[in-house]
């Protein structure tokens, strides 16, 4: 069937994290169109149970819900143990949420970086391990969201920017390793830039140039390139595509590019 077409993902066992909104959530209503049978997670159970809600109204096979924050370090396994207990295994693991950073120059708070750490990489790593053995046995997919930010450095991140580079050095070992081990199970890393979220929206249009791209079209992007397995995504294409070609003949002129693309003055010790 052609990537977008119901059928790519119709009764498939979805598990996707931080989906009480941005991409998260309407990755969700993607898939719910497709009829997979989905298991969501977030923080907050009010705004899960209104996604959960819609995703039943637009077609999802199933749909429910575990709340809680990846802060804590039990919480992977009992999201993998409620998709075991209810489905008796796991075919795709979306990998979407983040912990709250800050969008300014670095104030050395160490023990900032070490929480984001716990929430934006190592608690995808435990989610990877607990549903490893599900994902072997049906030949499944991990899709780890990630962001420029692990692939090229910019100001006013740098917390957020090492947890990214983390996922990339992390699931691209991994994906050695599976190959090496012949596991078939597939590990896409999604390149993100500027997106219309509403989290990030607020966080950085007083200082960033460039005009978001639609979150819409970010989630059904991130699905297709997991259900065909493959090895990364970059959106949007040409501008991600560019920075990245830039970084491997050019990179001083594209941190200078990188640079200019703020509003210095519009940040605020």
């Amino acid at each position: 069937p052609a990537p977008s077409s119901p059928e790519m993902l119709r009764g498939k066992r979805v598990i996707v994290t931080g989906a009480s909104g941005g991409i998260g959530e309407q990755m969700a209503y993607h898939l719910a169109r497709m009829e997979a049978h989905l298991l969501l997670t977030a923080r907050t159970e009010a705004k899960l149970q209104k996604v959960v809600k819609q995703c039943l109204e637009l077609g999802a096979a199933s749909a429910r819900y575990v709340i809680g924050s990846m802060e804590d370090t039990t919480f992977p396994e009992v999201v993998v143990k409620e998709a075991e207990n209810t489905w008796g295994g796991l075919d795709m693991l979306i990998l979407n949420h983040i912990g709250y950073t800050y969008f300014n120059y670095f104030d050395g708070d160490v023990a900032h970086i070490r929480k984001l750490l716990e929430i934006n990489f190592l608690s995808y790593v435990a989610m990877t391990v607990s549903a490893l053995p599900l994902l072997k046995e049906s030949e499944g997919s991990i899709i780890v969201v990630s962001s420029m930010a692990g692939k090229t450095g910019a100001p006013f991140s740098a917390p957020y920017s090492a947890t990214k580079f983390a996922l990339d050095g992390f699931f691209s070992s991994l994906r050695h390793e599976f190959i090496i081990d012949k596991v078939n199970v597939s590990i896409t890393l999604c390149i993100l830039g500027y997106i219309d979220t509403e989290n990030a929206v607020r966080a950085v249009s007083h200082a960033i140039r460039s005009t978001p791209a639609p979150k819409e079209e970010c989630a059904l992007e991130i699905i297709k390139s997991g259900a065909l397995r493959q090895r990364e995504l970059h959106y949007p294409s040409r501008v991600v595509g560019s920075m990245l070609l830039l970084q491997a003949i050019a990179p001083d002129f594209l941190d200078s590019l990188t640079r200019s693309g703020y509003k210095v003055e519009n940040i605020r010790r």
